[in-house]
């Protein structure tokens, strides 16, 4: 029977050998030819073992120990999800999350994961990239019998690959509504160089109509988009130490591919959804495009300090729902449309308990000019509403410039980030 409830990072601890002791301890189930291992660094004692993928704003999946299996449950159900501090939506997910809570294990591995349907329809479970028995695809009709509503379906596999994968409902309205989640294998032989902060984001996006709260699945047109589940500014900044090695993976499951734009560094593709590239293949950018069913890997060195922006650069991709704010938008060409917008957005923010204010200058004759407003009502301040620790010590209205799937990178001096690691850990539930 299963034993000892564990997420990915007590794991690391308590097996001895670095944060792979599981690994060492089934590696020699893993082949030694499978088509990753020609990317792998040959051992070398010098070398870090990874540090564990953090994904801000969604939870590791524990699991048990049955023998030399991992245990891992999964629970699909509909949800409430709170994608921003004036948006709430019905959702499906897993675990009560969406994106569904990440699994992490070690390349050769054997997994076990229940599958729990509490959804109204069948529904299956695929696991995007990984090479599996075809029993273990989780194709309806072909490779499994969909698993009906109250049932539990058992998937049993070996991870032979390393890589960063994904797992979803293999049903594309499914997917649309919120089923899917990150599934990383971390390598048996490191990975030179080392990095010291590895991070996952998943990209999803939403058809949310005015006055509603369930997605149209079966829409073109999206209309809220997020980074693991929020939209800024409520998304959790990353923090980085400067001076240090940080790695960040994406993946995408939507309709839309996305150009993701990292602002004041330059990075280099290290690997996709089939695992790690060549460092032959690498080539320094500052923007990515991370395509649908896609994963991307980045990996830069943090050497300026700053709070630096990253986000898809489609325009429409870098805001909210501004049909959800301002309804049916005036063409202002007169003062009377002018206080009609700004009243819609003084009404919101109202409603969430935020103040409305001008944080940028607008001219004299702005309302003489074609095409306004643009951005003018765009701009509301919402730093209390989505304080965290990882917001300490941002500039005020820091939150008046985020909308959108965006986030930021923090890189901060040591003692900026000991500062707020102690403000993380004094937020975490006692144990």
């Amino acid at each position: 029977m299963p034993t000892s409830r564990r997420n990915f990072f007590q794991n690391a601890m308590l097996f001895g050998a670095g944060i792979f002791g599981i690994s060492a301890r089934v590696s020699s189930t893993a082949p030694t030819d499978n088509k990753n291992s020609r990317h792998a660094t040959k051992p070398n004692s010098s070398v870090r073992p990874p540090v564990p993928m953090r994904s801000p704003d969604v939870p590791d999946l524990p699991f048990d120990i049955d023998g030399a299996t991992k245990v891992f449950r999964l629970k699909a159900a509909p949800l409430k999800q709170k994608i921003a501090p004036f948006k709430t939506i019905d959702a499906w997910g897993y675990n009560g999350s969406s994106p569904g809570p990440t699994i992490q294990v070690n390349q050769g591995d054997r997994v076990r994961i229940l599958v729990e349907n509490a959804l109204p329809e069948s529904t299956s479970m695929h696991w995007h990239g990984l090479e599996v028995p075809i029993e273990q695809d989780g194709v309806p009709f072909i490779s499994q019998k969909p698993i009906a509503p109250g049932e539990t379906y058992t998937y049993e596999f070996t991870v032979n690959q390393e890589g960063t994968f994904f797992y979803h409902a293999h049903s594309a309205m499914q997917e649309m509504i919120g089923l899917i989640g990150m599934f990383v294998a971390h390598p048996q032989t490191p990975h030179t160089p080392h990095v010291d902060h590895d991070f996952g984001i998943v990209l999803q996006e939403w058809a949310v109509l005015p006055n509603n709260s369930v997605p149209n699945t079966a829409s073109m047109e999206f209309n809220w988009l997020t980074f693991n589940g929020l939209s800024a500014p409520a998304t959790t900044p990353l923090i980085a130490r400067l001076g240090s090695r940080v790695r960040i993976r994406f993946v995408n499951l939507g309709m839309d591919h996305h150009p993701i734009h990292l602002h004041g560094n330059q990075f280099v593709i290290t690997g996709s959804e089939g695992g790690r590239a060549p460092e032959s293949t690498w080539y320094p950018a500052n923007t990515v495009l991370v395509g649908v069913a896609q994963a991307k890997v980045i990996e830069f060195e943090a050497k300026y300090p700053g709070a630096w922006m990253i986000h898809c650069h489609l325009p429409h991709h870098m805001m909210n729902s501004m049909t959800d704010l301002l309804g049916n938008r005036p063409m202002a060409t007169s003062a009377t449309n002018d206080a009609q917008a700004l009243s819609q957005m003084e009404t919101l923010a109202h409603d969430i308990g935020v103040e409305h204010v001008h944080h940028s200058p607008i001219a004299e004759n702005a309302n003489t000019v074609p095409g306004f407003p643009q951005d003018a009502f765009m701009e509301m301040s919402m730093d209390a509403a989505v304080a965290k620790p990882e917001t300490h010590g941002l500039p005020p209205n820091w939150s008046a410039g985020m909308m959108g799937m965006m986030t930021m990178v923090r890189v901060l001096p040591d003692n900026e980030y000991n500062q707020i690691q102690n403000l993380i850990r004094d937020q975490r539930p006692k144990t």
